[in-house]
């Protein structure tokens, strides 16, 4: 991988057959605001990285000629398939098990890119050649996530909300105050900064759009649990043989903030981040062996002595072509009439007229 971390395919072991019930969805004009905004009309192929059990890829199938959904998780793969064959879209879905540093793999190359919202974890090495090098020209990247920092009040509806703090708290009685990755901790939380991996790499952009949400909806005490176990964090494999214990108390939690086991929420609004492709750029030409240019991170770089320089550099401070020699007999020379930009300089002053007074005898 390109960041050298190991894929962990307990990272949401148990968690599938929740994840579909348990999480809240997007926006629901996300699939309309993206065929307008990026002029998707049924033709061209995605390919969705991290697609779970298809959440995004089933969602935008009618806007592509072909989708194909890619996902480490083999119990994610099945969800999303049995889901295609209720919606009659299995036949243009194709669903393959690999991790992302595996891709290509095969798969030829995409119109647009889903990807997860936090996708630091790999160098712009990998995304040059794993995402963008699949990429059909004038394609692009597409990171789609839930709006964060955003303010939904629930004060007005029916029933109470999802207590959330509660919930985060009794999760860390049972798994520690560290929040968990499978089998490994996050005491810093997810990456950030792939705004400047993506550069890197050589992606435009990015361009933002919002998805407005902000609907009511009601949700169950079994949905809360679903949402729950869906979060890699609290994946039902991590309490081992306390889950039964954890989940009674969890129910318990629900009942006190809710006896009637109906909770109010709305959906978030959704982030949409587009990331262009870009244009190739043309390298510049490799030097012969033994020249005097030598191809460095930032360009060719003159590394040769100053008789086989051909191209001299300008003076930083005077504009004017550096002559070959050292930089003392050039700042000697620099007085003098060289060629290059021409330099106004004050005239000398006019001797005074002399004053009339009395003559010298």
């Amino acid at each position: 991988m390109g960041s050298g971390r190991e894929w962990d395919e307990t990272l949401f072991s148990g968690s599938a057959p929740f994840y579909r019930r348990g999480r809240l969805p997007y926006a629901p004009a996300l699939a309309d605001v993206l065929a307008g905004e990026l002029g998707l009309d049924g033709r061209g192929r995605l390919i969705d990285l991290g697609c779970g059990p298809g959440t995004v890829a089933l969602r935008l199938a009618r806007l592509f000629d072909e989708v194909a959904g890619v996902d480490p998780d083999a119990g994610m793969l099945a969800e999303a398939a049995r889901e295609a064959a209720v919606l009659g879209v299995a036949d243009k879905v194709r669903w393959v098990r690999a991790r992302a540093e595996q891709l290509p793999a095969g798969l030829g190359d995409f119109t647009w890119r889903r990807s997860p919202s936090r996708s630091t974890g790999w160098t712009a090495s990998w995304w040059r050649r794993g995402v963008r090098g699949m990429l059909r020209p004038g394609g692009a990247l597409v990171h789609i996530a839930d709006l964060k920092g955003e303010t939904l009040t629930v004060d007005v509806l029916p029933h109470p909300p999802v207590p959330h703090a509660a919930i985060d708290a009794l999760v860390r009685r049972y798994l520690g105050p560290v929040r968990r990755a499978g089998r490994g901790l996050l005491p810093r939380g997810t990456p950030s900064g792939e705004a400047a991996v993506l550069a890197g790499a050589g992606f435009a952009g990015p361009y933002r759009h919002v998805v407005p949400g902000g609907q009511a909806m009601v949700r169950t005490g079994d949905d809360v649990v679903a949402g729950v176990f869906s979060l890699s964090f609290s994946a039902p494999h991590l309490f081992g043989a306390r889950l039964a214990a954890f989940e009674a108390e969890l129910r318990r939690l629900l009942s006190e903030v809710s006896p009637s086991d109906r909770f109010s929420v709305r959906r978030p609004c959704t982030e949409v981040f587009v990331w262009p492709r870009g244009t190739d750029r043309a390298r510049p030409p490799r030097a012969a062996p033994g020249g005097p240019w030598r191809r460095g991170r930032r360009g060719p770089r003159f590394t040769g002595s100053v008789r086989s320089a051909r191209r001299p550099r300008p003076c930083p401070s005077c504009g004017a072509p550096r002559p070959p020699g050292p930089e003392a007999a050039h700042r000697a020379r620099r007085s003098r009439s060289l060629p290059g930009p021409r330099r106004r300089t004050a005239r000398p002053a006019r001797p005074a007229a002399r004053s009339p007074g009395r003559w010298r005898r």
